[in-house]
């Protein structure tokens, strides 16, 4: 706010005294100095605390003290926008005028919320060190015992396969047998109707059931059954049967969402030019359907390969249950640890790549 003062000379000259958002700017920047110091601390103190364990448990050497060292000289930054924002702020409240002070007070604001959100980030990662080496480092001894992983690991890795073949083989049913339920829901007229209402059923039922109690129910319900072929299939292809089933009605549903998003006037064109039901939804609707459902589609993938771990309920040995005969013989848990490395591995760039999908879309979109 300015101050206006009457010169001698009936001129009026503005003299801008530190308006009230500067005092804002100022508090701010001191929280912002406040949260770089408690950050620089506890992630020292956490570095100390994670090298006394590290040279408890005898893995003690040159290269670990460096790594720390490092560690504690990384968050020594976050005093550069903790500095700069309260070098801002202090001449925010000196400016000569109003534009120069809110300019330096707004740089002062973004300097200082900068080192807020860097000093809250090394905190989370210091209270995630502290859980890992208190009480004696139970945390890390208990899930990730490094020699253990590594003993563990081409046993572990070698049942993963099994993990791998299910998905695989269940993606491409899933995207099949996805797409026969899609098309059976938007099947027109009357003489449509039941196998409508069949195929809602279907997807009601399905995506009711949790994954867990399908593959339960099938892999050791068909081999009580007895019947030829189906009462005799490999434990991986009950869990691939049970999977498509579950995946192929929210599959169903994807695909669905993306024929409707198809204006109706695709289909009347393509009608008006002779084209029957059949070959409209197989030239025209369905191809441009897909195009837009690829993101949706491929985070449903990314799901069903973490629920193959859900097989071992039926005995199969994949990774999750080489994982647990392991921990069963050592008292520790790190093979599973070993297990959920692998998922992660295969899963992000799947997350990344649907991320730059959803990227390029939205990119065509605004391009119209």
């Amino acid at each position: 706010m300015a101050e206006l003062i009457s010169g001698n000379a009936g001129e009026r000259d503005l003299k801008w005294r530190a308006p009230s958002p500067a005092r804002t700017y100022r508090a701010l920047s001191a929280v912002g100095a406040l949260f770089a110091v408690v950050a620089f601390a506890a992630a020292v103190a956490v570095l100390v605390m994670i090298r006394g364990a590290v040279i408890a448990s005898g893995f003690g050497s040159l290269a670990v003290d460096g790594f720390l060292l490092v560690g504690a000289l990384a968050t020594t930054l976050l005093a550069l926008p903790a500095a700069r924002g309260l070098r801002l702020s202090r001449q925010a409240r000196t400016a000569g005028n109003l534009v120069e002070a809110r300019t330096l007070g707004a740089a002062a604001h973004d300097a200082s919320w900068c080192a807020v959100g860097y000093s809250v980030a090394v905190l989370a990662m210091s209270g995630l060190g502290f859980f890992f080496v208190a009480n004696g480092a139970a945390v890390a001894h208990t899930f990730f015992q490094i020699k253990l992983i590594t003993e563990s690991f081409a046993l572990v890795a070698g049942a993963f396969w099994m993990n791998v073949t299910i998905f695989l083989v269940a993606e491409v049913l899933v995207l099949v047998w996805g797409l026969v339920i899609a098309i059976a829901r938007t099947l027109p007229g009357e003489a449509g109707r039941p196998i409508r209402w069949l195929a809602t059923v279907y997807t009601d039922v399905f995506r009711g059931l949790p994954a867990i109690i399908t593959i339960y129910l099938i892999g050791f319900g068909l081999p009580l059954t007895g019947l030829p072929i189906i009462g005799n299939l490999p434990q991986a292809w009950y869990a691939i049967l049970a999977l498509t089933l579950t995946y192929g009605a929210y599959v169903a549903e994807v695909y669905r969402s993306g024929i409707d998003s198809i204006h109706q006037s695709q289909t009347a064109a393509a009608r008006s030019l002779g084209l029957s039901y059949g070959q409209t939804l197989r030239f025209v609707v369905v191809p441009q359907a897909v195009r837009r459902i690829i993101p949706p589609l491929l985070n449903d993938f990314i799901s069903l390969q973490k629920d193959t771990a859900l097989v071992n309920v039926i005995g199969a040995i994949d990774a999750f249950n080489q994982a647990k005969i392991v921990a069963s013989n050592h008292f520790n848990l790190s093979s599973v640890t070993t297990v959920a490395f692998l998922f992660v591995v295969i899963t992000i760039p799947q997350a990344r790549f649907v991320d730059r999908l959803l990227e390029r879309e939205q990119r065509r979109m605004r391009a119209g």
